[in-house]
């Protein structure tokens, strides 16, 4: 998974430290297109001695390098450099640098959109000793936003639920979705198949889960049993495809960064 780049280690906690000339500099442009260039299918990152930018703010540090944000709105494009899309990087990309940069969305996405107290409108402050916004006005403090989803495989025998979504990505996979307020992650499973699929599930069981910073998301995998004979009643609006398929007609993702696509592979190699 995207996750997975053992040896190398991405380090999240916040510190306060100025940026030096070596330090990557990441810049997001009010799409959320993040400045970057390429050396094969290899993401190279902008350093500070590039970019220039009078405001930054410590993100993490992926083995050795460190990784700053540039809080200023835009950046004059490098040569050799231009602008993507997070899914153009997993699309295009291989290397733990994806991570980096699922991560860094995550977080400009978090600073990008809580730039005023929720509770009185006033400019809200970086906190210096944690990862953290403070308003000095009324002492309202906001943390990172983690959205908690939950990816299900569902089995019926020697097959598994497969499904495409009607927009968006547009490759296999299994039932998803966001947890409600007031819902358990077990009660997010039944739901979510019931309301894509019209399938009763049972045995739920936890799997495994992923930061997917393209979301804003944790995500929580299960495996469960379908409860009947497993008929399918679409949820149209969101899928357009919900199927059946047998393991070794599984097709999997293009590429092995997603929890969807390692639970198929489970299911398709016989380990669930």
């Amino acid at each position: 998974m995207i996750q997975d780049i053992y040896p190398s280690k991405l380090s999240n906690e916040f510190i306060n430290v100025e940026i030096r000339d070596e330090d990557h500099t990441l810049v997001f442009n009010e799409e959320g297109k993040l400045l970057l260039g390429r050396h094969a299918d290899q993401v190279v990152f902008p350093v500070s001695s590039e970019i220039k930018s009078k405001k930054n703010i410590y993100l993490f540090s992926l083995d050795d390098k460190r990784f700053f944000l540039s809080l200023e709105d835009d950046a004059d494009v490098l040569n050799g450099f231009e602008y993507y899309t997070v899914r153009e990087v997993r699309d295009q990309f291989k290397g733990k640098e994806v991570f980096a940069v699922f991560t860094a969305y995550h977080l400009w996405k978090w600073y990008s959109d809580n730039k005023f107290c929720g509770k009185c409108g006033e400019k809200l402050n970086i906190d210096n000793r944690e990862r953290a916004l403070r308003c000095p006005k009324c002492g309202n403090v906001i943390y990172p936003r983690i959205n908690p989803a939950v990816i299900v495989g569902v089995i019926k025998g020697d097959s598994i639920l497969i499904t495409k979504y009607r927009r968006g990505f547009a490759h296999n996979a299994l039932v998803a979705g966001f947890t409600e307020i007031g819902e358990t992650l077990e009660e997010t499973v039944t739901r979510e198949v019931m309301e894509e699929t019209g399938v009763k599930v049972k045995n739920i069981r936890y799997y495994k889960s992923q930061p997917w910073g393209m979301a804003q998301d944790i995500l929580m995998g299960f495996y469960c049993e379908a409860d009947g004979d497993g008929e399918i009643h679409m949820d149209e609006n969101e899928l357009k495809y919900a199927e059946w398929v047998k393991r070794e007609d599984i097709i999997l993702q293009p590429n092995n960064f997603s929890l969807t696509n390692e639970m198929m592979k489970e299911f398709r190699d016989g380990r669930q």
